[in-house]
C-alpha cells in the first residue's frame, strides 16, 4: 500500500507523470491509438502529442494534475506508460516537479490471532 492510498487511487488523483515526461514508444504501438494523439519522433519512434515540448502534458490526460485525472485512452496506452509504477523513481521525480509529496511504500500489519489466547466467538 502506498501512503494509505491504493496505487490505482493514487494515480487517479495525481497525473504528474503524464505532465512531466516525453511519452515515446516504438511507432507500431501508435497504430492502436487515435491518429491525432500520436506525433512522429524519428523513423522508428513516435510520442504522445503534447509530451515533446518544454512543459509536457499528454493529450490523453484529462483533469487537473494533483487533484483528479484520468487517461482518455488507458486501455490503448503505450508500453512506456505501463512502465511507470505508483511510487517508483519516475513517479517520485514527476510528483516532485509538480510539488506533490512522494508516494512511499508502507507495510500494513495484518492482525493475526495470538495463539496464546482463546478466540472469542
Amino acid at each position: 500500500m502506498l501512503s494509505q492510498i491504493s496505487a490505482q487511487d493514487a494515480c487517479l488523483s495525481c497525473g504528474a507523470c503524464c505532465a512531466f515526461f516525453r511519452v515515446s514508444f516504438y511507432w507500431a504501438e501508435g497504430e492502436a491509438m487515435p491518429p491525432d494523439y500520436v506525433e512522429p519522433l524519428t523513423a522508428v519512434y513516435s510520442c504522445m502529442q503534447g509530451t515533446n515540448q518544454k512543459q509536457p502534458r499528454c493529450i490523453a490526460l484529462d483533469g487537473v494534475v494533483g487533484q483528479q485525472v484520468s487517461c482518455t485512452m488507458y486501455e490503448q496506452r503505450s508500453s512506456s506508460c505501463k512502465e511507470v509504477q505508483a511510487g517508483d523513481a519516475q513517479c517520485a521525480k514527476a510528483r516532485q516537479a509538480h510539488n506533490l509529496i512522494p508516494l512511499i511504500d508502507i507495510n500494513v500489519m495484518t492482525p493475526s490471532n495470538d495463539e496464546d489466547f482463546d478466540q472469542v466467538c
